[in-house]
């Protein structure tokens, strides 16, 4: 028997008739061109092409973009959320309990199996005045296991089902930092979790080209080397660069996976998975205080006091591994040719990721840069490294940050000072901590406030036309021999008034008509 031949890659594709939008360093044109795609690339740019015998996408006078990317997504977790109980509101935990309660009651009358799987995401505990106790889960969950993840990701509030069914001890509080990251695989065995995360990748994935995302790094606690390619199958039209965590690391570099390498250039001629940069999350977060700072963080509540000792007891949240730990993680990257992306939200998880980054000539990224110390902005420029933000963070992080930072705000979420200094920026979302939408996150980069409020030092905000590069793969034209990605756009996004309230509402007000992937339209 004779092998399946191997797929072709993507046929050429002419667009026609569209309008380009100049970013930093590129005039507008306004006049509209035809853009010939073929071999993943642009080839020919000019008015009135001819055709030649390919497909044709009339653009009719549509404004064109680079193709966008969301450089930081948890894609499983985000396509999970569509079908999770939504615990975002709360604003303690009893309003949680309420909401799992009025989920098993339902459950109940549906005559659902009373050992059922809940599963929620979405609290954020930064700004609770009490501890979540799992007693407290136990009293309103029957024999339901309940699983409820924090909105930031950093934290499991599981009943004693759900730890049991995971193996897990008795415990008294949630379930956080490595020690949660560590079970992630273990939670897709939990009954139908498996079959439902794949259902929701391919939602969030069509959602996300439906928004001009055309890439995204996927950064999931998942062996993603392993199981993106399998998913093109499935026929999914989005690029992939797939993350890997330190777990898998000796995997990988047995595999001699390098980053940027096409995983299997037998089925995916077009080289949309490629293998990604491997992941350290090096620190905690703000919304569960574990966030690695060089200050103590301001405690008030009693309980918290009781967990995390009184105010001025120096509670500094801590790293997630020694400094000896992240050198070889680093140093064994970088003799395998992979790029790190190092999550460092706490100014001194930043300090440290940057001189680890130093002494072993690592390259790649500090992911969220949250809060930041001046002279380490300086040094991240020196040393090249890209700052991967997410800046609709800002918006969720605004009161919690002041509340738990007092007095260090100004280093929150500095991107005109990183990118006033050299350092590159790409923005994304981390999702399902933000939604995949990289129009929100553009906004929330120009416009620093998510209320009515004024914006929240209005000094580190950027310009439409660079929240827009930043989310771009770098590529801010579409000329000849760019990647053979673009989105067709409603209207302008660069709105040119210098209210930044009115161009955000602008940037969150753009439709996409169409998203062209590697030469092939998305969805």
């Amino acid at each position: 028997m004779s092998a399946a031949p191997a797929p072709a890659a993507t046929a050429p594709l002419l667009v026609r008739g569209l309008r380009r939008v100049g970013l930093p360093g590129w005039p507008d044109d306004a006049a509209p061109l035809d853009v010939r795609l073929a071999g993943g690339r642009v080839v020919e740019v000019g008015p009135r092409l001819p055709a030649r015998g390919e497909a044709v996408l009339d653009a009719g006078g549509a404004w064109a973009v680079p193709g966008l990317w969301d450089h930081h997504v948890h894609l499983g977790q985000w396509g999970s959320t569509f079908r999770r109980l939504d615990t975002a509101s709360s604003e303690q935990p009893a309003d949680v309990l309420a909401l799992v309660a009025a989920r098993v009651a339902r459950l109940a009358a549906e005559g659902a199996s009373p050992t059922e799987v809940v599963t929620g995401y979405g609290h954020r505990t930064g700004s609770w005045w009490q501890l979540p106790r799992v007693a407290d889960l136990d009293a309103v969950s029957g024999d339901h296991p309940v699983v409820l993840v924090s909105g930031d990701v950093h934290s499991g509030w599981l009943n004693t089902a759900a730890l049991r069914m995971l193996g897990l001890p008795p415990r008294e509080h949630p379930v956080e930092e490595r020690e949660w990251f560590e079970l992630q695989p273990r939670l897709l065995e939990l009954p139908g979790a498996a079959e439902e995360w794949e259902r929701g990748i391919v939602q969030a994935a069509a959602a996300a080209t439906a928004r001009g995302v055309v890439g995204v790094t996927d950064l999931e606690f998942a062996p993603n080397h392993r199981v993106w390619p399998a998913r093109l199958a499935d026929g999914l039209r989005l690029r992939v660069r797939a993350g890997v965590y330190p777990g898998l690391l000796e995997e990988v570099v047995a595999a001699g996976l390098r980053t940027g390498q096409v995983l299997d250039p037998g089925h995916d001629p077009d080289g949309l998975i490629t293998m990604g940069p491997l992941k350290i999350i090096s620190d905690g977060s703000l919304n569960t205080r574990t966030a690695w700072c060089c200050q103590p963080y301001a405690v008030t509540s009693a309980e918290l006091v009781e967990q995390v000792g009184p105010t001025g007891s120096e509670h500094h949240g801590g790293p997630n591994y020694s400094a000896d730990e992240l050198e070889r993680l680093l140093s064994t990257a970088r003799g395998a040719g992979l790029e790190v992306a190092v999550h460092a939200i706490g100014d001194a998880a930043v300090q440290a990721a940057v001189a680890c980054f130093e002494r072993t000539g690592a390259v790649g990224s500090i992911e969220h840069a949250q809060l930041v110390r001046v002279e380490d902005v300086a040094a991240m420029a020196r040393l090249g490294l890209v700052a991967s933000v997410q800046p609709a963070h800002l918006w969720d992080d605004r009161d919690v940050t002041e509340l738990n930072w007092p007095g260090r705000s100004d280093r929150c979420f500095m991107f005109r000072a990183m990118l006033d200094a050299g350092v590159e920026l790409r923005l994304g979302s981390d999702a399902p901590v933000s939604p995949l939408d990289p129009w929100r996150s553009m906004a929330a980069a120009v416009h620093r406030s998510g209320d009515d409020r004024a914006p929240w030092h209005r000094e580190q905000a950027l310009t439409a036309a660079e929240a827009l590069a930043a989310s771009t793969d770098g590529v801010h034209a579409l000329t000849v021999g760019a990647p053979a990605d673009l989105v067709l756009l409603d209207r302008h996004p660069l709105l040119a008034v210098p209210d930044s309230a009115e161009v955000a509402a602008h940037l969150q007000a753009v439709r996409v008509h169409a998203t062209v992937v590697a030469g092939a339209l998305a969805g």
